[in-house]
């Protein structure tokens, strides 16, 4: 009894962390960090997502009343010349609005410090990038995610049986594989359809590694509940098949995911603007 409750806390544990590096190494988590002008510390938190309808917030959080700051941003995959918005003072912060875009439209921006004719760019070096979103239905959110994680942790779990010497894996491998699905190909086009309007942008419609790589995972699994009647040693397919939805929930969430390049679609208003006024 205590050695299953050893291996499902280990499973657990490996689950959390595949949690919080999917966090802080996705897309939605906000750039932010502190720097120093004229001895007066300066903290930021740039977004990296907003909703649809929203207009994103840039705020700064300084003590220095002589310290002005600006905002440099354009649409992101544009031909646009940079904008710059100056940001309003409001108690100790500083903070202005870029207008809102629609699904999948991205912004990167800066921000330039301004303090005794010094100026100062954050981030440093390349703009932040922010993209914006439809609103997903919190429940539906919610029961993604246990799902995705619940199949995070029987997966785990799982493939920890490799370790047994009479390892149980039917039930544990079929669990994993209807959380899998559930979450992955059921749920997760339903976020994807709330949020970007399209139902998969993976393989073959599109370059969505996350869309993706929750398919390898799932024919890693099916392929491991396959061989279980035609390996000898059909644990080793349980290790594999664990291991490999572990590689693939180190891929950073919605890498290569959807997105609107404005230079195409700039270009495609203006041929239909053309069309239009010859009609």
């Amino acid at each position: 009894m205590v050695k299953k409750i050893l291996i499902w806390l280990l499973a657990f544990i490996i689950t959390s962390a595949v949690a919080i590096y999917q966090r802080i190494s996705g897309p939605t988590h906000p750039t932010s960090g502190s720097v120093v002008v004229n001895s007066n510390e300066v903290h930021y938190k740039f977004l990296r997502s907003e909703n649809v309808g929203t207009d994103l917030e840039v705020k700064i959080i300084t003590a220095d009343s002589a310290m002005k700051a600006s905002v440099v941003w354009k649409r992101f995959k544009s031909n646009d010349d940079w904008a710059e918005y100056q940001m309003n003072r409001t108690a100790n912060e500083l903070k202005t609005y870029l207008p809102s875009q629609p699904a999948a439209g991205k912004l990167e921006y800066y921000v330039q410090l301004i303090c005794d004719e010094k100026v100062m760019r954050i981030p440093e070096e390349e703009p932040v990038i922010a993209r914006y979103k439809g609103e997903v239905p919190t429940l539906i959110l919610i029961l993604h995610v246990i799902a995705m994680f619940g199949a995070m942790l029987l997966s785990t779990r799982t493939g920890l049986e490799f370790f047994k010497r009479q390892p149980k894996l039917k039930n544990l491998t079929w669990i994993t594989i209807i959380f899998l699905f559930i979450g992955g190909l059921i749920l997760g086009p339903v976020v994807q359809k709330y949020a970007f309007d399209a139902y998969w942008t993976g393989w073959p419609f599109g370059h969505d590694l996350t869309d993706n790589k929750t398919a390898v995972a799932l024919i890693g699994w099916l392929v491991a509940l396959l061989m279980y009647k035609k390996s000898a040693n059909p644990k080793r397919w349980a290790l594999f098949a664990a291991i490999l939805l572990f590689v693939v929930y180190l891929i950073p969430h919605s890498v290569l995911g959807s997105e609107i390049d404005y230079t195409e679609l700039d270009e495609q208003n203006k041929i239909e603007k053309v069309e239009n006024d010859n009609y």
